[in-house]
């Protein structure tokens, strides 16, 4: 375990031409942190947005990109139980995911059934476990509401909330700001209604 860490970071907003790739120390983990070997990171709208300039990081959250990731425990910070050395995890984290190594708290880890490879397992913490504590919040007799979200790209983000809300019987009103952009969404069925709120009154159609 090198104490050299690599991390991708803007030098400026602009297009992927920004990105940098700088030599950082590698982090310690702090109380109820994993220190994490990155095998993948996932790349996410919210990302794209702060390379460009126009999604501040959270405070607190250091310039290194990176939302999601998964990869490999490597060393624990004081009071860890959840996990030991060894162990496949993914996990969100407010900054710092492009990067050789990464601090995860515990509690927001989650760890990878052996059936579950790195590339698949970074791309579910923010686009599919996030997504969907932020659209679907009911119950089964109640209605999911995939809305418009400025931080996520409607086809790609909204999809796997869509499906688990399907799955468990949830009633899914799908929206978008004219007919063009309904275009791909899904077709009105028993469980999916799209509808256009730059022309319905969305409280009514629902």
């Amino acid at each position: 375990m090198t104490e050299e860490n690599r991390v991708v970071l803007a030098a400026g907003a602009g297009g992927p031409e920004v990105l940098r790739l700088e030599n950082r120390p590698r982090p310690v983990p702090g109380p109820h942190e994993l220190l994490v070997r990155v095998h993948a990171a996932g790349v996410n709208r919210p990302d794209v947005m702060q390379r460009q300039g126009n999604y501040p990081p959270p405070p607190g959250a250091s310039e290194v990109l990176g939302l999601e990731l998964a990869g490999e425990v490597t060393a624990l910070g004081e009071g860890v139980t959840r996990f030991a050395p060894g162990a496949r995890v993914m996990g969100l984290v407010h900054s710092g995911g492009y990067a050789d190594w990464a601090l995860v708290h515990e509690e927001i880890a989650i760890g990878l059934p052996d059936s579950l490879g790195y590339v698949e397992a970074a791309a579910i913490p923010e686009t599919l476990l996030h997504g969907l504590e932020q659209r679907l919040r009911a119950g089964r007799a109640e209605a999911g509401r995939d809305h418009p979200d400025p931080m996520a790209a409607p086809r790609a983000s909204a999809r796997p909330p869509r499906c688990l809300a399907k799955a468990f019987g949830a009633t899914v009103l799908v929206t978008a700001g004219g007919p063009e952009k309904l275009h791909g969404r899904p077709r009105p069925s028993a469980r999916i209604t799209p509808i256009d709120y730059r022309s319905a009154d969305f409280v009514a159609e629902a």
